[in-house]
């Protein structure tokens, strides 16, 4: 019996790697030097793709794949693919959320208490050796504080869920009112910002959201304020961002994103009220295992029913 023909756009970990191997004819187009190449000679075939939300999908692509069907990738996040060109060409796009909504939640949790706590800081003081000769400069509580969350999404009620357990207070900016949460919607980006003690930014990535956190939002925030991003890079203006922190118009800030990973300016390595993570808000054994498990569940499902589980187009 002839198996389903898979573009597999990049690497993946050794359970879907191995699935698609067992089950699926699979092309591995990092494998080859001229991805353009590759797909004249092998595209005409495709009916699926297996891709992430970092290596994404170009739209010049599906010129050579006349007969793809269906898009699973590898994450919540799918703003390195156009669902909407997928759309108006009948193609399935199938993502995988909900099953990493604990593990982000935790890491915008380790970063706010991180960054408030001095954690980086302390450690570093401690190896220096530097505790016997002086006093650790006392840091900030996060328990009873304001936070604010801009994208109140099924991963920003779970970290809403966190922060509850810390009595904070809690408020909220979305494109629109959420129904049925007990946290106060606030229209305005920058008067959330100027209410809250921390900013956690957990919105979609994209163009819609681009440099949504500006000058004018971190300034609001303000000097004492911590900005924490476990979203997209490019969420934040990055270079406003910077400047805010120099000149003190923004306290600290606690970030897992960057605009041009995996490259990370010079200027927020050199920072101490700065705490940086190399993109790992869902990278724990457990939660990449259960993200896997989606991706082969999608392709599946497709294949056997028509029904993706986390269907997005």
């Amino acid at each position: 019996m002839a198996r389903n023909r898979v573009l597999q756009v990049g690497p993946s970990t050794a359970l879907v790697s191995q699935h698609l191997e067992n089950h699926y004819d699979v092309v591995r187009l990092w494998e080859h030097d001229d991805a353009i190449a590759a797909l004249k000679a092998y595209g005409q075939d495709c009916v699926a793709v297996v891709t992430s939300a970092k290596q994404g999908f170009r739209n010049e692509w599906l010129d050579y794949l006349p007969n793809l069907k269906v898009v699973s990738n590898f994450g919540v996040g799918y703003d390195a693919i156009d669902a909407a060109e997928l759309q108006r060409r009948g193609i399935q796009l199938g993502n995988t959320p909900d099953v990493l909504n604990d593990c982000v939640a935790d890491t915008a949790m380790t970063l706010l208490l991180g960054a408030a706590r001095g954690l980086v800081r302390a450690d570093r003081f401690v190896r220096e050796g530097q505790w016997p000769k002086a006093e650790f400069p006392l840091t900030h509580s996060v328990s009873g504080k304001k936070a604010g969350i801009v994208g109140l999404g099924n991963i920003g009620q779970v970290i809403a869920k966190r922060l509850s357990g810390f009595d904070c207070e809690i408020r909220y900016h979305n494109r629109s009112e959420k129904q049925g949460v007990p946290y106060r919607y606030e229209p305005s980006l920058k008067a959330l910002a100027q209410w809250s003690d921390f900013l956690i930014i957990i919105c979609i990535g994209g163009p819609s959201t681009h440099h949504l956190i500006n000058d004018e939002i971190m300034s609001a925030l303000g000097p004492k304020g911590l900005l924490i991003n476990v979203s997209r890079g490019t969420v934040i203006d990055e270079v406003a961002m910077i400047k805010a922190l120099q000149e003190g118009r923004l306290g600290a800030a606690a970030l897992d994103v960057f605009e041009n990973e995996p490259y990370v300016p010079e200027a927020l390595l050199a920072m101490d009220n700065v705490v940086l993570m190399p993109h790992v808000g869902s990278a724990t054994v457990e939660t990449r295992q259960r993200m896997s498990q989606r991706v082969i569940d999608n392709l599946d499902g497709f294949f056997q029913d028509g029904q993706m589980i986390s269907r997005v187009v």
